[in-house]
């Protein structure tokens, strides 16, 4: 009589760590925190440096007309964003720059009249406001100033700004302080 084979054995295989869909899990958690961690790095924008605002006279950076512009400023003039000035800040300025260390876009507000603005002298009109203009060709930078408001207003600019930055500029101006007449110095 023919013998039934014996059984064979049923022992449960002995494990040797976590099941796999456990390690896949913790795998894509892994993976998925870099990534938003790199992501976050990628976004995050370094500190950016202050501005130092060099002090001018400026008898009337207290005025009612330099708290209504001051108070209405942007948060950015085109490419440039609203940066922080060094203390002291000088009153009725304000500053804006482009990326982390660029040059800045600089506004006085109530200065003297510039010596330079005599009668003659050409002037430009941008969206309503009358701007004199000052170049300054050791450090590539001009300066607009406005000169046909009850106090006169300054927006340095670093050579390539653009447009934006004085239309958005003059815009305001406009929307916060009345024209007046132009008044230039004598012819030298």
């Amino acid at each position: 009589m023919p013998t039934d084979p014996a059984p064979a054995a049923t022992e449960e295989p002995t494990s040797d760590g976590p099941p796999h869909a456990v390690l896949i899990a913790a795998l894509v958690v892994a993976v998925a925190a870099v990534g938003v961690v790199l992501g976050l790095a990628a976004t995050r924008r370094p500190a950016d440096q202050p501005v130092a605002i060099a002090s001018v006279p400026a008898p009337q950076a207290g005025s009612p007309e330099c708290q209504r512009l001051l108070a209405a400023l942007p948060g950015q003039l085109g490419d440039f964003r609203r940066a922080m000035a060094l203390d002291p800040v000088p009153a009725g300025t304000a500053a804006w720059r482009a990326g982390t260390d660029g040059d800045a876009v600089i506004l006085r507000c109530g200065l003297y009249r510039p010596a330079e603005f005599v009668l003659g002298v050409p002037i430009q009109i941008v969206n309503q406001v009358q701007w004199f203009r000052l170049d300054d060709p050791d450090t590539n930078r001009s300066t607009w100033v406005s000169v046909d408001r009850p106090v006169y207003v300054a927006l340095t600019l670093p050579t390539g700004s653009g447009p934006t930055p004085i239309q958005t500029m003059s815009d305001l101006i406009a929307r916060t302080m009345p024209p007046t007449a132009v008044k230039p110095g004598p012819a030298r």
